[in-house]
């Protein structure tokens, strides 16, 4: 019988809040610590989730729908330099808020997969929101690609860099992240020309 109150939703908001509250965050996930956090043993939770696999997948649905959600409302009704600053500027927000939750988003599903369809959908329309912001530069179809993995890298090294400590200088870490955006505006502009 499944304990009151615990369900494969309340599991996967637990494991929400372990990733991003715990000091390993979404590498360090384990059923133990959900189940320690829920107050039951590991094997009450197979009775809502199937795996760490499944509880993986689960928390980064959550994940990058709300990824989904921000990145669509910071580029509504902007487009081509002012959407990517946008754009750029909530994925870093996101980073900082929910580090976990984000490192969860960082994988991208197995196509072949059948239990992360819902994942994939979710996935295919966060780059969708990418791929509609870098078109705002006139960019030919097939650059979209090369596009969307230059702002992603350049914007996740630069998060990554930001939260293991990776900027020791003095400078305005604000202002080298809008630097970085003004570097990616110019070379996604120039993409759009060649």
């Amino acid at each position: 019988m499944p304990r009151a109150g615990l369900s494969r939703a309340a599991v996967t908001d637990i494991a929400v809040e372990l990733v991003d509250s715990a000091p390993d965050g979404f590498a360090g996930l384990t059923l133990a610590a959900v189940a320690a956090r829920a107050g039951v043993a590991v094997p009450s939770l197979y009775k809502h989730i199937g795996s760490l696999a499944e509880l993986r997948r689960a928390v980064a649905l959550v994940g990058l729908s709300e990824l989904l959600r921000r990145s669509s409302a910071a580029t509504v009704g902007v487009a081509g330099p002012d959407a990517l600053r946008a754009l750029g500027r909530e994925l870093r927000a996101f980073a900082s808020g929910h580090p976990g939750l984000y490192a969860a988003t960082q994988v991208a599903p197995d196509l072949n997969d059948p239990t992360a369809l819902a994942l994939a959908q979710v996935a295919h329309d966060t780059v969708s929101v990418v791929i509609s912001v870098l078109r705002g530069f006139g960019l030919a179809d097939e650059r979209c690609v090369d596009a969307v993995r230059a702002t992603r890298a350049s914007v996740h090294g630069f998060v990554e860099l930001e939260a293991h400590g990776g900027f020791g200088m003095p400078d305005d870490v604000d202002r080298s992240f809008e630097a970085l955006l003004d570097v990616l505006v110019a070379g996604i502009g120039q993409l759009a020309r060649t």
